[in-house]
């Protein structure tokens, strides 16, 4: 299957008197068509840049970024991005902030259809009589779902989340994730989210990518979550599974999120062989043909 994302080399330094800080380096993943994948990793790390890349609102200093077979380094309506925080314009009611968006890109439809498209989607996250109501009048959690119905009402490629629920209650942060989880059930968009937490990156994610700390920071190692959909939280925490998962991931940021995979190979390899490093079982030599 053809990937929607390929990032190659994906990297971000910035200039400083000593000489570029790297923050990013060479950072590799390729994401398929409806994948839902998450990055986990320490504070500082780059999550959010590499997200913020992806999402055409930091430069890129080094590789590429093809999507949907386009290489671009551009922002568009293309990707649908939701913040920590949704960044709701004040005076405008939930569905005028989601409308402003709908009639950037599909301003040939009809303001009727339009509208309806956001009305759907406000009403898909729980909205529905909420619609006219102004962000100040709304909880954070309320607001929050207006970010969701804003991204998904421009049936985007693709879908960016950085910490969406980070600065949410355990309760509503439980709820948003179900609510995420039946629009992308339905939707079927190819998701890439940043979060810290690990419970929530094993209920959401098909993958789980982890991060080496920064500066310099790269892939450290790919964790599969073959958890069956629709998922139920309660069959998930039931099944034996989910403790090794859970564990993988505790362990590489308690032990190994410091050890990057690029510094462990061999600079010149062994005669008649090929250095090549997994990242669960760390490097390894093949016989070279």
């Amino acid at each position: 299957m053809t990937p929607i994302l390929e990032l190659f080399k994906l990297s971000k330094a910035y200039p400083t008197p000593k000489g570029p800080a790297v923050i990013v380096k060479e950072f590799n993943l390729n994401l398929k068509p409806g994948e839902f994948v998450t990055i986990i990793g320490h504070s500082g790390c780059g999550k959010s840049t590499v997200l913020s890349m992806v999402a055409g609102l930091t430069d890129i200093t080094g590789g590429a970024m093809i999507l949907a077979g386009k290489e671009t380094n551009e922002a568009g309506p293309d990707r649908g991005v939701v913040f920590q925080s949704p960044c709701l314009l004040p005076w405008m009611t939930a569905m005028e902030n989601v409308m402003l968006g709908v009639d950037q890109v599909y301003f040939t439809a009809s303001k009727q259809e339009r509208r309806e498209l956001a009305e759907y989607y406000l009403t898909v996250v729980g909205l529905g009589g909420s619609m006219d109501k102004f962000p100040g009048e709304l909880s954070q959690g309320m607001r929050q779902r207006v970010g969701i119905a804003r991204a998904f009402a421009l049936q985007p490629k693709m879908l960016l989340l950085d910490e969406p629920f980070g600065m949410l209650d355990s309760l509503t942060k439980m709820e948003l994730q179900e609510v995420l989880l039946e629009l992308w059930r339905r939707n079927q968009l190819t998701t890439l989210m940043v979060t810290h937490d690990v419970d929530e990156a094993i209920f959401l994610s098909d993958r789980v990518v982890m991060m080496t700390d920064g500066p310099e920071a790269e892939v450290g190692d790919i964790l599969s979550i073959p958890f069956e959909r629709p998922r139920s939280r309660a069959d998930i925490l039931a099944d034996p599974r989910y403790m090794d998962y859970r564990n993988h991931l505790l362990e590489f940021l308690n032990e190994r999120s410091h050890i990057r995979p690029s510094h462990s190979l061999p600079t010149v390899p062994m005669t008649g062989t090929h250095a090549i490093h997994d990242p669960k079982t760390g490097p390894f030599m093949t016989p070279t043909s």
